[in-house]
């Protein structure tokens, strides 16, 4: 029986221009740092204002060989841009058990906010795009005097709430509230992810790694049970989390989301941090891409083209980022291709 090989997929995420001839160069580029797939951010205002310009952005894309993927930047709030939705829909907002409305996130069960997202997966489908890439699932969660304040409690939400454990929602978070906050995420991600499959459409998803957001790593397995989302990521990012030791944080990390998605016969994306890197730790993301590789991961992804260079968390040094994101991209697939010649030679001798 011949022995599988899972292709090697290497990717980096691109955002912030919209100048066709720019981004032409700037696969090019891509390309030349080693990498065979690219997450394009398309956004509200790519919506209103670039909607062949996103067209012909994933055709630059495809055209040179790069597989592509979509990311839904900002929709309902950061990460990304801040909710450009909730101006026409403030009814939308989360809100935190104690009354404070959150100015930039929408709900999850926002009626209103599920249909833009379909909305959304339309756009990306008349743009002839293949993967969506559902960015950073979360709902907020913020300590305030020692107390735990989350999101979301606004009257939809205690309305749903109190439909499915036959009690009021209570303002003091507990173990019904936790399991709420994670049933809306899910509800909501069965919800867009069938609508998506139904246009043919494939779907990703990679989580952060805080609990407190309501999906993590921690119960990742949560999003295996949904039909169509057909890989399971997250983000070990390391500038933050200050582990001791940055190939075995990423290692073990990588290899937690790799049970999950093996238990659900799912794909999975694992993202290495190649943005906010100080001047001299570089050679950081080579030891987490390492990691990543090793830990079985085949779809590894770093954040964000040219070391962040056009946002305020860009790495110190930009240049010197990129140039060590290429090197390592270019590290695993070299050790890739030995593993390919490898089993070939072992099974021409048999």
């Amino acid at each position: 029986m011949k022995p599988m090989i899972t292709p090697l997929k290497t990717g980096v995420a691109y955002h912030s221009n919209r100048i066709l001839k720019s981004v032409q160069e700037d696969m090019i580029d891509c390309v030349n740092h080693n990498m065979n797939l690219v997450v394009h951010m398309y956004t509200h205002n790519d919506m209103d204002r670039h909607k062949y310009v996103m067209k012909d952005i994933i055709s630059i894309t495809e055209d040179l060989g790069l597989e592509c993927w979509v990311d839904n930047w900002g929709l309902g709030g950061p990460p990304g841009e801040k909710s450009h939705f909730l101006a026409y829909h403030p009814e939308a907002h989360q809100y935190f058990s104690n009354g404070d409305m959150d100015p930039v996130h929408a709900c999850y069960n926002a009626p209103s906010f599920v249909a833009f997202s379909k909305t959304w997966v339309d756009h990306v489908a008349e743009a002839g795009g293949k993967t969506l890439f559902w960015d950073e699932p979360h709902l907020l969660g913020k300590s305030i005097n020692g107390k735990m304040e989350y999101t979301c409690r606004c009257e939809t939400c205690q309305k749903v709430f109190e439909e499915r454990y036959n009690r009021p929602m209570p303002r003091d978070f507990d173990a019904d509230c936790m399991e709420f906050r994670t049933w809306s995420i899910i509800h909501y991600f069965r919800t867009v992810t069938d609508y998506a499959a139904s246009l043919g459409l494939k779907n990703t998803t990679c989580v952060m790694l805080n609990p407190i957001f309501g999906i993590s790593l921690d119960n990742l397995d949560q999003l295996g049970t949904l039909p169509h989302l057909d890989s399971l990521g997250s983000d070990p990012y390391w500038i933050g989390a200050n582990p001791e030791n940055v190939y075995q944080f990423v290692y073990e990390k990588t290899r937690t989301n790799l049970e999950m998605a093996d238990t659900y016969q799912k794909d999975h994306n694992l993202w290495i941090q190649g943005y906010n890197i100080p001047a001299g730790r570089e050679d950081e993301i080579i030891y987490a891409t390492d990691a990543a590789y090793d830990a079985g991961a085949r779809t590894i992804i770093n954040w964000s083209f040219r070391g962040g260079e056009s946002n305020n968390y860009r790495c110190d040094k930009p240049e010197v980022a990129w140039r060590v994101i290429g090197e390592s991209m270019a590290r695993i697939r070299n050790r890739h291709n030995d593993e390919v010649r490898r089993l070939s030679m072992e099974l021409r001798s048999k």
